[in-house]
């Protein structure tokens, strides 16, 4: 089959580090432009607007977006407009309205959207959702705890209001909105603003799933090892995922799991969802989002100097 012709808009750490890579390897996808104030990966022509870079290829015909969130309906509408599929890199925009409205106009337009999480498609979330599926779920336990220094260096966008440790943290929200069998309901949730700053560097979240208890606990402030698990108690045993989903053990021992990368099954998604004509624009990690923004409690907390 001929690969559909893709452009991407946005090149950041993101584009770089994941998306291009994987559009290269993909048998789905060829890359022929970059939408970019900045410098295009090497042999992409650029272009500043998406309006010349249609001009320009024609038959570019899908488009994937990794600009930072606000202002995301408008790089969707106008995408649309111009006739083309949408996947967007997390999260889908800058409010779940926003999104909602993103979802509209896709529908609308007859195109696909594809608001891809990509923690939802590491190694093990597949493995562990099949194997919980007919167990009673006691307890879940979540520590994603990264180092924004490292993760989003010179990015001042992600201390943007209703970003900052969010940005970690709906990763873990994706996974556990997968793997467990009722939908999640935030009950409570404590964040802590560094007083210099519009977004929280932590926050923890009590929810339920059905009738489980489910804490999570995110900081964007951890130096060393970097850590993202999740822990299930279950009536057979502890579930634990590692490595951000990557890795899968029960009880301390190993259990199997694909070597197969996060941003390769995303592609691979979003082209049997152009086979299919489908969208698939969840926004239940997003909501819980939105919700411990609600009902948060704020608390100030020292200063946070990036570098």
């Amino acid at each position: 089959m001929t690969p559909t012709k893709l452009a991407l808009i946005g090149i950041g750490k993101i584009a770089r580090d994941q998306h291009v890579p994987h559009i290269a390897e993909s048998e789905d996808f060829e890359l022929v432009a970059a939408v970019t104030r900045h410098t295009a990966p090497d042999g992409v022509p650029a272009y500043r607007t998406l309006e010349a870079m249609k001009a320009a290829h024609p038959d570019v015909t899908a488009l994937s977006v990794c600009t930072p969130p606000l202002g995301r309906l408008e790089v969707v509408g106008e995408a649309l407009r111009l006739g083309l599929d949408v996947m967007i890199e997390k999260p889908p925009a800058a409010t779940v309205s926003e999104a909602r409205a993103c979802a509209a106009l896709a529908q609308e337009a007859g195109k696909v959207l594809y608001a891809a999480w990509h923690s939802r498609e590491a190694a093990a979330v597949e493995p562990a959702r099949t194997w919980l599926a007919d167990k009673a779920i006691r307890r879940v336990t979540v520590h994603w705890k990264e180092d924004v220094r490292v993760w989003h260096p010179g990015q001042s966008w992600i201390w943007s209001p209703g970003v900052g440790v969010f940005d970690p943290g709906v990763n873990a929200l994706s996974v556990l909105t997968e793997i467990l069998p009722h939908p999640l309901i935030l009950e409570s949730a404590e964040l802590r603003f560094p007083e210099n700053k519009d977004a929280p560097i932590a926050a923890d979240l009590d929810m339920v799933s059905g009738a489980t208890p489910v804490r999570a606990e995110f900081d964007f402030d951890q130096t060393g090892e970097q850590t993202w698990d999740i822990e299930v108690e279950t009536d057979a045993g502890t579930l634990r995922l590692t490595k951000g989903a990557s890795e899968l053990w029960l009880d301390g021992a190993p259990m199997d799991a694909p070597d197969d990368p996060e941003y390769r099954r995303l592609y691979r998604r979003f082209a049997q969802l152009l086979a299919e004509r489908m969208s698939d624009a969840d926004l239940a990690p997003f909501q819980l989002v939105a919700d411990a923004f609600h009902l948060g409690v704020r608390r100030t907390v020292a200063p946070f100097n990036d570098f």
